[in-house]
C-alpha cells in the first residue's frame, strides 16, 4: 500500500504578488525542505491544474514544470475541472500500486485572480456542457438548479443551506492558510446578495490562488521515522457533463459510485470515519455529498445541516471540513483536491493544531469536477 509522508500548503487567497510558477515552486520546495529530501529522490510527479491552458495560455505544463524544477523524470498533468487535484492524487496512487519502491510528488496549483470575475467565470464554465454554456448557464446556475430541486422536494429553505457556510467559516477561523478567517452568522448569509437563486455570495466558495503538495511512497525506508498515513483506497467515477442528461438533480451519481467503491476497497464502514473533507463549492454541494456518500439518509441533509451535527464542537463522531472547506479555506481549483487529502493527513497525524479532532483514525476526502461530471473519493487510515 502507498503512504503519505508529508504535506505542504501555501496560503490560499488573492495572492497578487505570486505567479502560477511561484506557487508551484513554493509548494514543491516547501515540502522537500520539510521532509529534508531532495528532488533526485522523487521518481515521478503528478500535478493537478485546470486553467493553465485558458488563463495562463500555457499547455504542455508537464514540460514547463520540468523546466521549473530542473528534472527529467516522468511528469503527469491531470485536468478534471475542480477535481484536478483529487485526480492527480488518484493517478499517483494507481502508479504506486504498479511500481514498487517508488516515491512521488503530488502537486496542485491554480492562479485565478489575475483576470476579471467575468473572465474566470467563463473559464470555469468550460467544464460544463458546451450546449449549456451557449445558453449562459454557469456553475452557480447549475448548483442553483440543484438547490431549487432539493429544497422544493424535501421542504427546506435558504436557512438550511446557510448553516453549511456558518459551520465551515467557524472551522476556517482556525486554519492559518485559509482564504477567509472570519465567523459568519445565518443572518449574514441570508443578507448577502444572490448569485443565482437560492444561492447567495456567502453560499459560494471564493475565487482563490494557492498551491499544495503531498509526498507519497511505497518505499518502506522513506516511511521510517516519518509521520505517515496509509491510503486505503482512492476511487473515481464519472457521469454526464450535461445536467440535462442526469437521472436526478438532487444527487450526484459519480459521488455515489466512487464512494461505494472506495468503502469496498478500504474494507471499513462509514461509522469508522472520523474526519471528512467534502466538496462544498456551494452550500448545497455539501448537503448532497453527505447524502450521496451514505452518511445521511436521502432528504435528511437539510435538517442535519441546520443542526450542525458535523461541527467540530458538536460532540458527534464524524466532523466535516475542518479546514473550512472550499467555502472558507478557498478554492484554487487545481489545488483543492490535494488540500482535502492534506487536511485529512494533518488530522490523522495529529498535526492540525487548534482544529485537531481527537482520536481521529480514519478520514475521507471527496473532490468533484464539473458539478458531478467526475468525482474522486479517497480514504486514509493510520
Amino acid at each position: 500500500m502507498s503512504s503519505i509522508i508529508g504535506y505542504y500548503s501555501t496560503p490560499f487567497g488573492e495572492l497578487w504578488d505570486k505567479s502560477l510558477d511561484d506557487l508551484f515552486l513554493e509548494a514543491a520546495t516547501g515540502i522537500m525542505n520539510d521532509l529534508q529530501i531532495e528532488m533526485k529522490q522523487i521518481d515521478a510527479i503528478f500535478f493537478g491544474n485546470m486553467l493553465g491552458g485558458v488563463v495562463e495560455k500555457q499547455l504542455l505544463l508537464s514540460a514547463h514544470l520540468s523546466e521549473l524544477l530542473d528534472v527529467n523524470i516522468p511528469i503527469y498533468r491531470t485536468e478534471a475541472a475542480c477535481a484536478s487535484g483529487g485526480m492527480a492524487f488518484h493517478t499517483a496512487h494507481e502508479y504506486l500500486k504498479s511500481n514498487p519502491n517508488k516515491t512521488v510528488l503530488v502537486l496542485g496549483a491554480e492562479k485565478m485572480t489575475d483576470i476579471t470575475a467575468s473572465e474566470i467565470t467563463e473559464a470555469l464554465a468550460t467544464a460544463a456542457s458546451h450546449k449549456e454554456q451557449s445558453v449562459g448557464l454557469t456553475f452557480p446556475g447549475v448548483y442553483a438548479l440543484m438547490a431549487q430541486v432539493y429544497l422544493n422536494k424535501y421542504g427546506y429553505n435558504e436557512e438550511h443551506l446557510a448553516a453549511i457556510s456558518v459551520k465551515n467559516h467557524a472551522h476556517g477561523v482556525l486554519n492559518d492558510k485559509a482564504h477567509f478567517r472570519r465567523y459568519v452568522t445565518i443572518d449574514n448569509v441570508l443578507e448577502s446578495p444572490y448569485v443565482a437563486y437560492p444561492l447567495k455570495v456567502l453560499d459560494s466558495s471564493p475565487i482563490s490562488d494557492g498551491a499544495t503538495a503531498l509526498v507519497m511512497t511505497n518505499d518502506s525506508q522513506m516511511v521510517q521515522n516519518r509521520k505517515s498515513v496509509t491510503v486505503l483506497s482512492s476511487e473515481t467515477a464519472t457521469d454526464t457533463i450535461s445536467i440535462a442528461k442526469r437521472k436526478r438533480l438532487d444527487e450526484v451519481e459519480s459521488t455515489k459510485v466512487a464512494g461505494n467503491n472506495a468503502f469496498l476497497k478500504a474494507k471499513i464502514n462509514r461509522t469508522d470515519i472520523d474526519v471528512m473533507e467534502v466538496h462544498d463549492c456551494f452550500s448545497i454541494a455539501e448537503i448532497l455529498a453527505l447524502e450521496d456518500l451514505g452518511f445521511w439518509k436521502k432528504g435528511q441533509g437539510g435538517r442535519l445541516a441546520q443542526e450542525m451535527v458535523t461541527h467540530r464542537d458538536s460532540g458527534n463522531n464524524t466532523i466535516v471540513n475542518t479546514s473550512g472547506g472550499l467555502k472558507a479555506a478557498g478554492h484554487p481549483v487545481g489545488s483543492t483536491g490535494i488540500k482535502q487529502i492534506g487536511e485529512v493527513y494533518l488530522q490523522l497525524t495529529r498535526q492540525a493544531q487548534e482544529r485537531q479532532v481527537k482520536n481521529a483514525s480514519y478520514g475521507l476526502a471527496h473532490n468533484v469536477g464539473g458539478s458531478g461530471g467526475v468525482a474522486v473519493v479517497s480514504i486514509l487510515g493510520i
